[in-house]
């Protein structure tokens, strides 16, 4: 609360917490004596502060305390310990409020009265301060100490007394105590110098930046800073409201002194005033002669201007040309690079078709061919393992001298045969059944393949019919509205435009769908002119963006997000349309889309020759004519598209086909548009009834072609387990030891018929795999095309990925330099218009100067130099005659017209002269405080990067992390501490 030596105070090792032993030890203490509390002052290790240092307190009839005190405190910290109702928070309310505090800041009451004790009429508070050293406030008055004595009535008025040392009364003011106060640097209302119960709690429990703010710039005195700047600055504006005042008033002074001088002069000779009437008639006649020369340079000035910014528009125009031509140039550039690439890829279709067919058909012959090789090898391996085994068998027979079981042994050779004829049989029906299951799958894989076909074209189907129903059903509602064709929401929007604009929320209605403000002169040309406007027949238009912004709410009520919404076109509205002559196409034999309209509404037509060029688009029935008029000949003048009857688009380098084969929004023969959609919805509806049975159809060969396959591979794994079991059994049979003789020439005749078998197998598998191979070679390369051939497509589709976006955004950007070259024709054509008016005007003005010059040289013939303007000099040769009049009637007292002309000037020189001290005050305010505001932004910055610093000291001398930030823009204060 004053100033104190910090050499110490927060050193790291003052910093250090105390054990929880010595706090709990310390809690004990203090709960011994109920009534009574304890001062603890640390003035044993610290310098002693020489001023500012609160000495002793005493308390009489304050709060519930009759006697309370003298405390004496020591020099540096003090600790005030007691049970609850002792008296600590009395302590600390009357340190602030007998330092001049209010009783709101000691949030104990709300009125100095509340602390005087129940029953008692008053309370008093004596506080003395030391006051010693070179900083000792008014030493030779008050000593050593000061003693700051406080009576508080039960009315809750109070007195000050502030004695010396030796308890003389010096002064009885609040002003010395707030004198005092500032000098020992003691704010009594600063959180940071006192702090409450209450506050510390609001502090700590609030968890709202703001409030940190707060009270910051309330422990700093930024706060009352603020608060002084904001009362200076209203102080400002009611000294500049008084400044207002006085000078209405010295104007209203100023006539009336004016009035009394005029009075006063009129006296003093009628002579003087007639001259002066003559003068002033000379003047009147070459002042009306100057003003009309001021209007003649006004006009001469304004029509230079006028020359320079024609000038500067023709310049404009020829640079919008330029980028005209360079973007049409960019879109043309575009467009054959696309239509090259388009080409390309056309061309490359169906080479990559027959490549992909020839692929296909050489991996079937080439896995056919390595089926037969596999078989080949399988019969090879198996003739090897019999030569083997015959041959071990020779042997083993060359060896046996046995001759005893020859009947068996023959009996064992015709089994082996039997079985080797039964195995051969089985083998042959395995193949058969093989190749059977092969075209099963074959079969199954070709129905699922014209089952996946047949679905997509269904799927289609039901596209286009759910499409045509939706139109049905929008044509047939539009029989009984019209603008229904638009919309299903469109008439209720319309309601909603109407009604708002009735409230005075338009500033001018818009207007739309532009389909419904347009008519066809002929039907025919209905598909065409919607190819050629497309989703515009559906657009609004608007007078400025207001409008829009209020159209763009009504539409979000019927139309949902996500949803496509009409476009809105915001341009001003013009009564008349645009004058396109100059650069509209023209063909002897075909229309424009502009001519082939009726357009009642200018803003219409502006509209769409604006967003779609519609004078240089040509209407075309016929599909040859269109492509002849357009590409085997020059387009004509200004044309650089046209449309077909069939919707086609066509321009002078390409042709595009139209996806739509009626119109939607502009048909007049809404019946007979609605029984052809019936009749293509019934189309529709049998088209998909017969892919129905068509995929039902398959659906049951596939099903009968996977039971057959099913049975097959049951039969397959059948004999796979005969041909097995019949093997083992010969393997068996082969294997027994027999010591009988056996027919070796028989076993050696089978041998060598086995090894003729195996050569000629040998020799078929070599043929096998040579043709294999080819097939193999043949199949690479015909894959290597074919992904050639394929990438390459894909390539040129990645190509024209980035070549259509930027071709769209040319064509927008040939359309937005259009617009600007429009633009700029029209400013400068209304800027020549207004040029060539005002030189006319300058005719009439030189003309009319030769007469007031004329008129002039008569009255007087020498011209004089005027200051004064034509409408001034009137109104004083009025009231001069008027005063010459009144002074012929009658003359006044000379002695009361003296006198009230030297009250008047005197009362306005008064006025005057504080009104122009006022002034200098205000701008000298404004100096100061602006250069004042600087400093408090300055002085808050320091403050904040001083807060900053000891908060990051105080955490790392704790071994703790944190953050704080200042948002002095939002004022809040964000503080984060982490372990």
């Amino acid at each position: 609360m004053a100033k104190r030596k910090e050499e110490n105070f927060f050193s790291p090792e003052n910093a250090k917490r105390p054990r929880q032993e010595e706090l709990d030890d310390f809690d004990k203490d203090g709960d011994e004596d109920e009534c009574t509390v304890s001062f603890t002052n640390g003035t044993s290790t610290l310098t002693a502060a020489e001023v500012g240092i609160i000495e002793s307190i005493q308390l009489r009839n304050f709060m519930c305390h009759s006697m309370l005190g003298p405390f004496k405190f020591g020099s540096n910290v003090n600790f005030v310990v007691g049970n609850n109702g002792s008296g600590k928070s009395a302590v600390l309310t009357a340190l602030i409020v007998g330092l001049g505090g209010k009783a709101v800041a000691t949030n104990r009451g709300s009125s100095l009265k509340g602390f005087v004790k129940d029953g008692q009429n008053s309370a008093d508070i004596s506080i003395t301060l030391r006051n010693r050293g070179d900083d000792a406030y008014r030493a030779n008055v008050y000593g050593n100490s000061i003693v700051v004595q406080q009576h508080i009535s039960m009315d809750g008025s109070r007195s000050y007394k502030l004695k010396s040392e030796t308890g003389t009364v010096v002064s009885t003011r609040k002003e010395e105590l707030i004198a005092i106060l500032d000098h020992f640097n003691i704010q009594v209302d600063n959180p940071v110098s006192v702090l409450t119960q209450e506050m510390s709690k609001q502090f700590l429990q609030s968890k709202n930046e703001g409030d940190k703010y707060k009270f910051f710039m309330k422990a700093t005195q930024l706060e009352q800073m603020k608060e002084d700047y904001s009362y200076i600055m209203e102080t400002k504006e009611r000294t500049k409201e008084q400044i207002n005042q006085g000078e209405e008033r010295l104007i209203e002074l100023k006539r009336q002194c004016l009035e009394k001088e005029e009075r006063f002069q009129s006296i003093a000779g009628l002579s003087t005033m007639k001259t002066n009437l003559e003068y002033l008639k000379h003047e009147m006649a070459w002042a009306v002669v100057n003003e009309i020369e001021k209007q003649l340079n006004a006009i001469r000035d304004n029509i230079k201007i006028g020359e320079d910014r024609a000038a500067r528009l023709d310049r404009k125009m020829e640079e919008q040309q330029v980028r005209l031509n360079e973007a049409e140039k960019k879109y043309k550039d575009i467009q054959d690079k696309l239509e090259k690439i388009s080409q390309e890829t056309n061309a490359r279709a169906p080479e990559c078709m027959a490549l992909k067919t020839d692929v296909t058909a050489k991996k079937r012959v080439y896995n056919e061919a390595e089926v037969l090789y596999n078989r080949s090898l399988n019969e090879y391996r198996a003739l090897m393992k019999d030569d083997e085994q015959l041959c071990k068998r020779i042997e083993e027979l060359k060896k046996s001298t046995d001759q005893s079981l020859e009947p068996e042994r023959l009996e064992r050779q015709k089994k082996i045969s039997w079985l080797k004829e039964r195995v051969k049989a089985l083998q042959d029906q395995e193949s058969s059944i093989n190749q059977e299951i092969e075209q099963f799958q074959q079969a199954i894989e070709k129905d699922k393949e014209e089952r996946i076909r047949i679905k997509g074209e269904e799927l289609d189907v039901k596209h286009t019919l759910s499409y045509n129903q939706r139109q049905l059903k929008e044509l047939k509602d539009s029989k009984t509205d019209r603008l229904k064709r638009f919309g299903p929401h469109v008439p209720a929007l319309l309601e909603a435009i109407d009604d708002a604009y009735r409230r005075g929320l338009f500033t001018c209605k818009p207007v739309g769908p532009l389909g419904a403000c347009i008519h066809l002169r002929d039907p025919e040309l209905a598909l065409a002119i919607e190819s050629c406007l497309k989703g515009l027949l559906q657009a609004y238009c608007c007078h400025n963006h207001a409008d829009e912004r209020v159209l763009q709410a009504l539409m979000e009520r019927f139309y949902s997000r996500g949803t496509s919404r009409p476009q809105i076109i915001v341009s001003e509205f013009r009564n008349e349309m645009y004058d396109v002559r100059h650069r509209a196409a023209y063909h002897p034999e075909f229309p424009t889309v502009l001519t082939a309209l009726e357009i009642d509404n200018a803003v219409v037509a502006n509209s769409l020759i604006d967003m779609r060029s519609i004078e240089t688009v040509l209407l075309i029935k016929n599909n040859s004519v269109a492509r002849s008029v357009m590409q085997s000949q020059k387009p004509p003048k200004n044309c650089r598209e046209a449309f077909t009857a069939d919707g086609d688009q066509v321009f002078a380098g390409r042709y595009y086909s139209s996806e739509n084969t009626r119109p939607k929004f502009l048909s007049k023969d809404v019946d007979s548009e609605i029984s052809d959609l019936e009749n293509e919805v019934e189309n529709k509806k049998a088209q998909i009834l017969n892919l129905q049975q068509h995929l039902s159809a398959l659906e049951k060969d596939i099903k009968r072609n996977e039971e057959f396959l099913r049975r097959r591979q049951i039969h397959y794994r059948e004999l796979k387990v005969k041909i097995t079991e019949s093997i083992s059994e010969i393997r068996e049979l082969e294997n027994i030891e027999e010591h009988q003789s056996v027919d070796i020439a028989t076993l050696e005749d089978e041998a060598q018929e086995n090894k003729i078998k195996m050569k000629m197998v040998e020799k078929n598998m070599e043929q096998q795999k040579k043709n294999m191979e080819h097939l193999k070679s043949l199949k690479i390369e015909a894959e290597n095309k074919y992904d050639a051939i394929k990438q390459k497509i894909n390539q040129l589709s990645d190509l024209a990925e980035p070549l259509k976006d930027e071709l769209n955004l040319a064509d927008s950007e040939v359309d937005n330099q259009k617009r600007g070259k429009r633009h700029y024709e029209e400013k400068q054509k209304e800027h020549l218009d207004t040029l060539n008016k005002k030189k006319r005007e300058l005719d009439m003005k030189e003309k009319e100067l030769e007469e007031k010059m004329s008129q002039a040289r008569q009255i007087c013939p020498e011209r004089i130099e005027v200051k004064k303007s034509a409408s001034i000099l009137d109104k004083e040769i009025n009231r001069l005659r008027q005063k010459i009049q009144a002074e012929h009637a009658s003359h006044g007292d000379r002695e009361e017209i003296m006198r009230q002309y030297q009250e008047a000037k005197e009362t306005y020189l008064d006025l005057d002269n504080k009104v122009k001290t006022l002034k200098r005050f205000i701008k000298l305010l404004e100096e100061i405080m602006t250069h004042r505001y600087k400093t408090y932004q300055q002085f808050r910055r320091c403050l904040t990067l001083r807060c900053k610093l000891y908060f990051d000291n105080l955490l790392s001398q704790r071994a703790y992390c944190g953050k704080m930030n200042f948002d002095h823009k939002n004022e809040t204060l964000s503080i984060s501490v982490s372990f």
